[in-house]
């Protein structure tokens, strides 16, 4: 019975603890509000699952601590990407923020098999590095008064890739100037990500997104592309 009881003390406390070891290279979060507040708490056992996951993907990340910005803004379940997984070595990432677990998945299955691969066979290279414009934003959509999925952590805005040779294909740039490679890479690569998130949007959304794709996460099941 006493070994019994120690294993039960011991299942207990290893429910508190993160299945993913904290990593170097932690960014600093967006300034707080005034009344902005870090929760120190166990991690939730579907972020748990899902950072493991993440992790056996050949990611790189340290995750964050949930935070509630007010306003309805908030860090939950959300991780500080590093670099992500080719397949055969590392891609890098450039001014990214907090992201939540989920969209983090999308995104590290998406720049390997999405946007890696395509680069290979499109433009003869292998791709190094993403560019983005950021994730967490405490802020609208614009020229409204609901909550962009920014604000929660669930959106990246992507500008641009940078392959091998030294190439970078911009979305500003070649999606409509680039040569005729670089426009088929950047709608093979946008046509890939509407396989994984449930929202992408493109240049040819709006003149709002002609320099970036908007990958959002998966909400209630909804999905738009454009």
């Amino acid at each position: 019975m006493r070994s019994l009881a120690a294993l039960l003390i011991l299942a207990s406390a290893l429910a508190g603890c993160s299945l993913v070891p904290e990593r170097s290279g932690r960014q600093a979060s967006a300034p707080r509000s005034a009344d902005s507040r870090a929760i120190a708490a166990p991690m939730r056992s579907a972020d748990r699952a899902c950072m493991a996951d993440l992790g056996g993907s050949g990611a790189r990340f340290s995750p964050l601590p949930d935070r509630y910005d007010g306003n309805g803004c908030t860090n939950l379940g959300t991780v500080q990407l590093i670099a992500l997984s080719s397949d055969d070595g590392e891609l890098a990432l450039s001014n990214l923020g907090a992201v939540t677990c989920p969209v983090s998945q999308a995104f590290a299955g998406w720049a390997r098999f999405g946007v890696d691969r395509a680069a290979r066979q499109i433009l003869g290279a292998k791709l190094v590095r993403i560019e983005t414009y950021g994730s967490y934003n405490c802020r609208n959509v614009a020229g409204t008064s609901r909550r962009s999925a920014h604000a929660t952590a669930s959106a990246i805005d992507i500008s641009g890739f940078v392959l091998a040779d030294g190439r970078r294909v911009s979305v500003l740039d070649d999606w409509n100037g680039g040569s005729a490679a670089e426009r088929e890479f950047l709608r093979v690569v946008q046509s890939s990500a509407c396989r994984r998130f449930g929202t992408v949007l493109g240049p040819d959304y709006n003149s709002a997104h002609r320099n970036h794709f908007h990958l959002e996460g998966v909400a209630e099941g909804k999905s738009f592309c454009r």
